[in-house]
C-alpha cells in the first residue's frame, strides 16, 4: 500500500546529492519579516539580493531562507503596503535577521488596486491569486459585508454558484472539488444563511492564497482548487479594537499582547440580528421563531525564542433557523489547529501541525411526525512539513501528512408516537496517508522550475458493510469489514510541475501540469451547496475522482508596472466523476451508493485579465471563455453533455476611484452565461395529474445573469492606528431580476400549455456600515 511513498524519498535523495555541487561555496541568509507596528509576521514578502538578483518569498509564518555566493550582499525586502528596506548582510558565515518593515502611509496619488496578485511576473506559480482583506475592503458586496469567497468570483476562471451564493466553481470543476483551508484546517461548509454570507469574517484574516493551477505538492485531497486562508496572529505591541455595525450584521475584533513582543491574542466575532426584528411582529408564531448566524475566530501565539513559536487557533460558527414549534434547523463548523514552528538552522525550517475539523447539521420536526435528522463529519489531521534551502539554486519543501475522516450520514431518530420510522445509517471511516517533496529550481536568471510529487495511500476502515450494485443500482452483494480492519485500498502518485520563463524584465511565459486525487465527495442535486448535502468517502463502489490539468499562460507588466496583463489557457481531464440517477434519493438512504452514476469529464478555456495597479483610478477586467462537459454511459445515451456549472462567458469589471482624501468610490459589474438545466420535453397525465417528461440532461440554460453594484466609503477620521468610516452600498443597482431558479407549471385556464416562470431572489438592496478601529 505504501510502496509509492518510496518514490518520494528516492526523489529527495537525488536532490540532496545536488548539494555537493551547489552548496559548498554558498551562504545561507535566513530570518523573519515582520510588521514594525503590530509585530505580525508578513506573508509573501519579497526578499531579493541586489547583486546576484536571487530572490525568495517569506512563507506563511514570515520565515525566509536565501542561499547566496560572493563576498558581499545587500538584501532588498519589500511587501505590498510597506516601505522597502535594504540591509547589508554578513557573508563570512550563515546568518539570521529579523527584518521589520514599516507600513507605507497612504498617498492619494498612489492608491494600490484591490485584489493584487503579488509578484505575478516573477512568481513561479501559474494560476495563483494572492490578496489580503485590506486589499478588497472597498469592493461592493451583498449587504455591505466584506466577503473573500464572493471577491474571488471576480477573477478569471472562477464562476459563481448562483445569486448571492458563496459557492463557486473553478475551471469547470464542481463546488465540492475546492479545498478550503482555514489555518490549515479543512472547512466543509463555507457559507452562512444558505450561501448568502461566507463563514470567513474578513476582520480576522491576514492573507489568502488561491491556487487554480500549478497547485504545489503539499496540497492534496481536492481536484479543482486550493484556497488557503491565514488568520491574524494578533498585535504583540498594542491593544486594538476593530469592528463594524451594519444593517444586518455587526462584528468586533479585539487583539493585543499577552507578553509584549513575545505573545499575543486575537478574538473576532460576528453576528446577524435579523431574529431581533422578528420580535417586532404581531404574529406570535413569528415572535417565537429564529433566523441568525454567528461565528467566532480566536488565536494565540507564543514566541518561545527566535527558533520556536507555538500557535493555537480555532473557529466556531453556527446557523439557526426555526419556526415556532414546527421545525428547528441548525448547522455549523468547528475547527482547531495547534502548530509548532521550529528553525533548525539557517537552512531548515519545520512546522508540526495537529488539526481537528467538524461539520454537522440537525433538522428537528416538532409536529405530529416528531423526528430528528442529524449528520456529522469529523477530520483528524497530522502534518509534518519542512522547508530546506539546499543551495542558491534549489529550495525544497517536503513532508508527511495523515488524515482520518469519519462520516455519520443523515439518520432519522423518531420520537414517541411518531408516524416516521427511525433509520440509522452506518458510519464510514477513511484513512489518507500522504508524503510529498518539491523543489524550486532556479536553472538560470530566466528559467525557473518547480517540480515535485505527492504520493497518497487511502483505505476504508471498518466496522461496516459495503455493498456492490448492478447496472440498475440494486444491491447484489455485500462485504463486511471488521473493526480495526482495512477495506478497499487506493494508491496514487500525483506529479506536479510548473515552469516560469522570463522573456524579459516585463514578460514571462508560465506553464504547469498537475495530477490531483479526491477521496471525499459531496453529493448535491441543487445548483448551490446546502447544509443538508451528503458526504461520502471513496469505497469499493465510489472510486476517487482524478484530474489532470495542463495550463499555459503569457504574463506582462507595462507602463512602469502600473498595468498588468495576462492570458492563460487550460485543459482538464476528469475521471470518476459523479452524477445521479433520475429521481435519486440522497437523504437517509442506506443504499445511497446505488443512486450514483460514474463517468468522466473535460473542461477547457481561456482566461484574460488586465489590471491597473496604481493611481486614483484603478481596477481590473477579467473575461473567461470556457466549456465544461460530462459523459456517462447511462445519461443521454452516453453522449457528452454540459456540466451543470458550464458557463460559456464570464465577465467581471471592478473599478475604484479615490475622489479625494475622504471619499472613495467603487463599482463592479458581472455577467455570465446562465447555468445548464434540464427542462421538460413533454408531459403526460396519470390519474388526472400532470407528469413532466425530461429528455436531455442539462440541454437548456437559465437566463443570462448580470448585475451592477455600487459603493462609496467616507473616511470620518483616519490616523496611524485608528480610523472611523462609513460605507454605503447598492447591490444590483439597476434592479435586474436574475433567476434564482426556474420552474414549470400549467398555464392557468389552458392545461395543455406549459409555461416557464422564474423566481428572483434579490432586487436592489441598499446597505450602510460604520467601520471603526481604536
Amino acid at each position: 500500500m505504501l510502496k509509492p511513498l518510496k518514490v518520494v524519498f528516492y526523489f529527495s535523495s537525488i536532490l540532496f546529492c545536488a548539494q555537493e555541487s551547489y552548496g559548498q561555496q554558498s551562504r545561507s541568509i535566513s530570518g523573519f519579516v515582520r510588521d514594525s507596528i503590530s509585530g505580525e509576521n508578513i506573508i509573501g514578502a519579497l526578499v531579493r539580493d541586489q547583486s546576484e538578483n536571487k530572490s525568495t518569498a517569506s512563507n506563511k509564518y514570515g520565515f525566509f531562507s536565501l542561499s547566496l555566493r560572493g563576498q558581499e550582499a545587500f538584501l532588498e525586502v519589500s511587501s505590498m503596503g510597506y516601505r522597502t528596506k535594504v540591509l547589508p548582510v554578513e557573508m563570512s558565515k550563515d546568518s539570521t535577521y529579523i527584518v521589520q518593515l514599516v507600513p507605507q502611509e497612504s498617498q492619494l496619488a498612489e492608491v494600490v488596486v484591490t485584489g493584487n496578485r503579488r509578484k505575478s511576473i516573477k512568481d513561479l506559480t501559474p494560476g495563483l491569486t494572492q490578496f489580503s482583506p485590506k486589499e478588497i475592503e472597498k469592493v461592493p458586496v451583498l449587504f455591505g459585508e466584506k466577503d473573500i469567497l464572493k471577491t474571488i468570483q471576480l477573477f478569471p476562471g472562477v464562476t459563481s454558484g448562483g445569486e448571492g451564493s458563496s459557492n463557486f466553481y473553478v475551471r469547470g470543476g464542481g463546488g465540492d472539488q475546492n479545498l478550503i483551508l482555514l489555518d490549515e484546517a479543512p472547512v466543509y461548509n463555507s457559507s452562512h444563511l444558505f450561501g448568502f454570507f461566507s463563514t470567513f469574517n474578513s476582520d480576522a484574516i491576514k492573507d489568502v492564497n488561491f491556487y487554480k493551477g500549478g497547485v504545489p505538492a503539499q496540497y492534496g485531497g481536492k481536484i479543482s482548487s486550493v484556497m488557503e486562508i491565514t488568520t491574524l496572529d494578533g498585535n504583540n505591541q498594542h491593544f486594538n479594537v476593530e469592528g463594524g455595525l451594519g444593517l444586518i450584521a455587526s462584528r468586533l475584533k479585539v487583539e493585543g499582547p499577552l507578553q509584549k513582543g513575545k505573545s499575543s491574542f486575537m478574538i473576532s466575532g460576528r453576528r446577524t440580528y435579523a431574529d431581533l426584528f422578528l420580535k417586532l411582529s404581531s404574529d406570535e408564531n413569528i415572535k417565537k421563531s429564529a433566523l441568525f448566524f454567528y461565528d467566532l475566530n480566536a488565536k494565540l501565539n507564543y514566541r518561545i525564542n527566535d527558533k520556536n513559536t507555538i500557535y493555537l487557533s480555532g473557529y466556531f460558527g453556527k446557523d439557526a433557523m426555526a419556526y415556532h414549534d414546527l421545525f428547528d434547523f441548525n448547522w455549523g463548523n468547528a475547527t482547531g489547529t495547534m502548530r509548532w514552528n521550529h528553525v533548525w538552522n539557517s537552512r531548515l525550517f519545520s512546522n508540526t501541525t495537529l488539526i481537528f475539523s467538524k461539520f454537522n447539521y440537525q433538522v428537528e420536526i416538532e409536529d405530529d411526525n416528531n423526528f430528528k435528522i442529524r449528520s456529522d463529519i469529523f477530520n483528524y489531521n497530522f502534518k509534518q512539513d519542512f522547508q530546506y534551502s539546499l543551495s542558491d539554486r534549489h529550495n525544497l519543501k517536503f513532508g508527511i501528512q495523515a488524515a482520518l475522516q469519519e462520516i455519520s450520514p443523515a439518520s432519522i431518530e423518531a420520537g414517541e408516537d411518531s408516524k416516521v420510522n427511525s433509520l440509522r445509517i452506518q458510519h464510514r471511516k477513511g484513512l489518507d496517508i500522504a508524503a510529498y517533496i518539491s523543489d524550486d529550481w532556479s536553472i538560470n536568471d530566466k528559467l525557473k522550475l518547480n517540480y515535485g510529487i505527492r504520493a497518497t495511500a487511502y483505505a476504508t476502515l471498518g466496522p461496516g458493510t459495503f455493498y456492490s450494485y448492478d447496472n440498475a443500482g440494486e444491491a447484489i452483494d455485500s462485504t463486511y469489514v471488521g473493526r480495526g480492519e482495512m477495506g478497499k485500498r487506493y494508491v496514487y502518485l500525483e506529479p506536479r510541475i510548473s515552469l516560469n520563463y522570463a522573456l524579459n524584465e516585463q514578460t514571462t511565459l508560465k506553464a504547469s501540469y498537475n495530477t490531483n486525487v479526491q477521496y471525499l465527495h459531496q453529493l448535491s442535486n441543487t445548483t448551490s451547496s446546502l447544509p443538508t448535502d451528503q458526504y461520502v468517502l471513496s469505497n469499493n463502489t465510489i472510486k476517487p475522482q482524478l484530474s489532470n490539468q495542463y495550463s499555459l499562460g503569457y504574463f506582462r507588466n507595462f507602463a512602469s508596472n502600473r498595468y498588468e496583463f495576462s492570458i492563460e489557457g487550460y485543459y482538464r481531464d476528469l475521471k470518476n466523476q459523479i452524477d445521479y440517477r433520475n429521481g435519486a434519493d440522497l437523504q437517509a438512504n442506506e443504499f445511497l451508493d446505488g443512486e450514483l452514476l460514474f463517468g468522466r469529464g473535460r473542461a477547457f478555456g481561456m482566461e484574460w485579465f488586465i489590471k491597473k495597479r496604481l493611481g486614483r483610478l484603478n481596477g481590473w477586467i477579467s473575461y473567461t471563455l470556457s466549456k465544461s462537459e460530462r459523459q456517462f454511459d447511462q445519461i443521454n445515451d452516453g453522449q457528452w453533455f454540459n456540466a451543470r456549472q458550464d458557463k460559456t462567458h464570464n465577465i467581471a469589471v471592478v473599478a475604484q476611484y479615490q475622489l479625494n482624501p475622504k471619499w472613495n468610490l467603487s463599482a463592479n459589474f458581472v455577467y455570465y452565461t446562465g447555468d445548464a438545466v434540464t427542462m421538460p420535453a413533454g408531459k403526460y397525465f396519470v390519474d388526472d395529474r400532470t407528469v413532466f417528461y425530461y429528455d436531455k440532461r442539462n440541454g437548456q440554460r437559465m437566463p443570462a445573469y448580470h448585475r451592477l453594484d455600487l459603493a462609496a466609503t467616507y473616511d470620518i477620521k483616519r490616523t496611524k492606528n485608528t480610523y472611523s468610516s462609513l460605507s454605503f452600498g447598492i447591490y444590483n443597482a439597476y434592479n435586474r431580476k436574475n433567476a434564482y431558479l426556474i420552474d414549470f407549471r400549467e398555464k392557468e385556464g389552458q392545461s395543455n400549455i406549459t409555461e416557464i416562470y422564474r423566481i428572483a431572489l434579490f432586487g436592489t438592496i441598499p446597505s450602510v456600515t460604520w467601520n471603526f478601529k481604536f
